[in-house]
């Protein structure tokens, strides 16, 4: 990885382009067409120039843009490490020094102070860790580049309407290398259409202003369908003759039909009267060897920040450590980890031979892999999860070998 980032560098330093990297010609070439694409759209030349004028490509980001991690974090120890205790006893801290803003933005948005602290320790720690990047120059370098260039190109598109509103201001743009900024790493795109001036001082400032942070995020909540005074996510036991054949993860009914099945609540205990009628999904991230749980629609709200189960686990269960709640009873599969993701392709294209078609190898686990395992699961008489886990990935082995 050093050695193929130092080449980049040295391409770059000499006026060289790195054909691998950039496909479409010279970085100077992209920027001039992207400035002659804002000027048509309206934008002040002054601005153009204040915006783009000396910035050059980063070749470390489009290092960390196209390198995958090989391995894949089991949930579990994505929760552990989202709600560790320097976590939580941070999270306290942050909440007795902002104890009335956070009060105050509960009584205006409706947002659980507790998933908003959550929320903000996971994406900066409360603050602390922001990004110190210029995301105009890490933007640009991920539009020349060109894997991404329709992401990166909208989100300079709102840097540039960020500027001309006054919403910001140009030495203010630090962040991610993947553009994402301040307090609660919020994108262009999401800053201008979700953030708010909080405190009504005429400036929205995510990145050293608390109040606008954590409004932001909570307006982010509300506009994703958060459901003031309804549950997040609660622990469940499934029965032991649980029809996996019939689960559908995307698909919500009432708690009361879910008990129907025969789930009931970990820990015992009744379901609160009014929870009976709230739609929930039936979440098993780690596959029947782990825990269960019913997602509420607050869940998806939180998932609308940030598009990952265990992203909205690991805020669920931080908020309810910082609340006194229990953490998760029911034990993980350590024995069953998830495969890694060359295994990953090496799993979709087995099962392709073997006649359940992922519908391509890509190493990503979508919704036409979980498919094709589920049904090698069932034709193998093993719980058809879906769960890409080792267990599966020795079965489908075995069995291409003979």
């Amino acid at each position: 990885m050093i050695r193929s980032a130092a080449i980049a560098l040295i391409c770059l330093g000499s006026g060289l382009t790195a054909p691998a990297l950039a496909q479409e010609g010279p970085f100077e070439d992209w920027k001039r067409d992207f400035q002659t694409r804002l000027a048509e759209r309206g934008t002040d030349p002054a601005l153009i120039a204040s915006m783009l004028d000396g910035v050059e490509p980063d070749m470390r980001i489009i290092e960390r843009d196209r390198t995958q991690p090989e391995y894949v974090r089991p949930v579990w120890e994505y929760i552990e490490g989202a709600a560790s205790p320097a976590r939580v006893a941070n999270g306290e801290a942050a909440q007795s020094a902002h104890g009335g803003t956070l009060d105050g933005i509960e009584a205006r948005f409706g947002v659980d102070p507790d998933i908003l602290t959550a929320i903000w320790g996971l994406e900066s720690a409360y603050g602390e860790i922001q990004g110190n990047e210029d995301i105009v120059r890490a933007l640009a370098t991920l539009a020349w580049e060109g894997r991404r260039r329709a992401f990166a190109e909208g989100q300079l598109f709102a840097v540039a309407d960020m500027l001309a509103s006054g919403r910001a201001e140009r030495g203010e743009l630090k962040g991610s290398w993947a553009g994402a900024m301040g307090q609660t790493q919020f994108i262009p795109t999401t800053y201008m259409e979700t953030a708010v001036d909080y405190d009504g001082d005429g400036h929205i400032d995510i990145w050293d202003n608390e109040g606008d942070a954590l409004g932001s995020a909570a307006n982010l909540l509300l506009r994703e369908g958060w459901r003031t005074g309804e549950p997040v996510v609660a622990e469940v036991v499934l029965p032991d003759d649980f029809d996996y054949a019939t689960w559908n993860e995307r698909a919500s009914r009432p708690v009361a039909e879910w008990g129907l099945t025969g789930i009931t609540r970990a820990g015992g205990g009744e379901w609160d009267t009014g929870d009976l009628y709230l739609d929930a999904r039936l979440v098993i991230p780690a596959g029947d060897g782990g825990p269960a749980f019913l997602a509420f629609e607050n869940f998806d709200a939180i998932m609308g920040y940030n598009n990952s189960t265990s992203y909205a686990l690991g805020v669920s269960y931080l908020a309810k450590a910082l609340a006194g709640g229990p953490s998760i009873l029911g034990s993980w599969p350590q024995d069953n980890p998830p495969i890694t993701h060359s295994q990953t392709r090496e799993l979709q294209t087995r099962l392709t031979e073997l006649g359940y078609d992922t519908q391509g190898v890509d190493g990503r686990v979508g919704p036409n892999t979980r498919a094709a395992i589920r049904a090698f699961q069932a034709d193998q008489g093993m719980a058809p999860d879906g769960y890409p886990g080792r267990r599966v990935y020795d079965a489908v082995m075995a069995a291409a070998n003979r």
